[in-house]
Formats: C-alpha cells, sequence, structure tokens
C-alpha cells in the first residue's frame, strides 16, 4: 500500500510540474498569437502561389506594421517639421471627443515608452495609520498645484489580476519609495504578489 501512494505522489509530482511548465508557455504562446492574427487581420496579405492559390503568412502584416510605424518615426523626426505635427494636435485639441480619445491614449503610451515615464516611481503608501494596512503604487503626478492642490502626489495603484487600477491623491507624508525595479514591482502587484524576485535561484527539493 505504501508502495502505491508513493507512486502516486511521485505520478502527482511530475504532473504538476509538468504542468508548471506547460501552462505557462502555452498561455503566452496563444497570447502572442492572437496579438498577430489580430495585427495581421488589420492588413491581410495573401502571398498568391498560382493563379488560383495564395499563401497566408503569419506576422507578415505585423512586420508591415512595425515598419511602417518606424518610417513614419523617421519622417516625423528628420523630414516633416515639428510645427507640422503640433498644429495638427492643435486642431486635434479642439475637437472635444477626438481630443479626450487622442490624448489620454497618447499619454498611456508615453507613460510607459516616452522619455518621461510614468510609472517607474514605486512607492509604499498607507491606507490606514491605525492598522499600518499599506499599498503599493506608483506616482504619477508630483506637482498637482494646477489642481490647486499642495503637499498631495497622484499615485496610481493597479489592481492584481487585471489590466485596470485607480488613482489616489495621496499625502506626500503618507508614501515611502520602494527600493525595487518598477517592473519587479509590476509583476508583482498583477500577480497578486505571487512573482517576486528571488535573490538566488531555488530548486524544489525531490519527493522520496
Amino acid at each position: 500500500m505504501e508502495i502505491k501512494n508513493s507512486i502516486l505522489k511521485r505520478i502527482i509530482s511530475y504532473f504538476i510540474r509538468g504542468l508548471v511548465l506547460v501552462a505557462p508557455l502555452y498561455a503566452t504562446g496563444l497570447i502572442i498569437w492572437t496579438g498577430v492574427e489580430f495585427l495581421d487581420n488589420i492588413i491581410p496579405i495573401d502571398i498568391p502561389i498560382s493563379n488560383q492559390q495564395s499563401v497566408y503568412l503569419p506576422g507578415l502584416g505585423v512586420l508591415i506594421i512595425i515598419l511602417g510605424i518606424i518610417l513614419l518615426g523617421f519622417l516625423f523626426s528628420t523630414i516633416i517639421p515639428q510645427s507640422f505635427f503640433k498644429f495638427t494636435e492643435g486642431i486635434m485639441r479642439r475637437i472635444p471627443l477626438v481630443s479626450l480619445i487622442y490624448y489620454s491614449i497618447k499619454d498611456l503610451i508615453l507613460a510607459f515608452v516616452g522619455d518621461k515615464k510614468k510609472f517607474n516611481q514605486p512607492v509604499l503608501v498607507t491606507i490606514y495609520k491605525d492598522t499600518g494596512i499599506k499599498k503599493i503604487g506608483f506616482i504619477t503626478q508630483n506637482d498637482l498645484t494646477h489642481l490647486k492642490i499642495t503637499d498631495h502626489v497622484a499615485v496610481y495603484m493597479p489592481f492584481s489580476y487585471s489590466l485596470s487600477g485607480e488613482l489616489f491623491i495621496v499625502p506626500v507624508d503618507q508614501i515611502v519609495p520602494v527600493e525595487s525595479s518598477s517592473t519587479d514591482i509590476m509583476k508583482m502587484i498583477v500577480s497578486g504578489g505571487v512573482s517576486v524576485k528571488v535573490s538566488k535561484e531555488e530548486t524544489p527539493e525531490e519527493e522520496d
């Protein structure tokens, strides 16, 4: 009976280890493939191999989109004057609904990849002083004087297992900088605290 239980435990252990290996790979591949298919559908391209047949090459549309974005970046950086771009943005700013959508998306992209990144200042915020409960977030605005608010900062707190979050206006004396990379902190928050950077590689011990 003990031998059967030992064999069963080993089978379960191998299954769990296989699941840990396969599930993230499958989920990552599925997400990437779904994104590639979505972008390919924006510019659907089939390469003809005969008069009646054509071949779909996955990723070709994505490559064209990436090259197009690089070309536009080059044109607006070297050839097209910045005054033209500012003139176009000035028109966009005057259209109420378009302005809201355009600048919201632009500011969100710049927050991640622009020169003035916003999610690079992780902080620990004291939520309840009496209990000592704290939350981790990212400072997105250090100066709120344009809102006539002083001694406060804007802190965005992402939700775990979600792409959304909440914005809080927090007193400066209730925040403490977190000495860690913003990438590690973001992974920790999104994973619900499961994904934490380990100082040294740990391998699980074999079960007897």
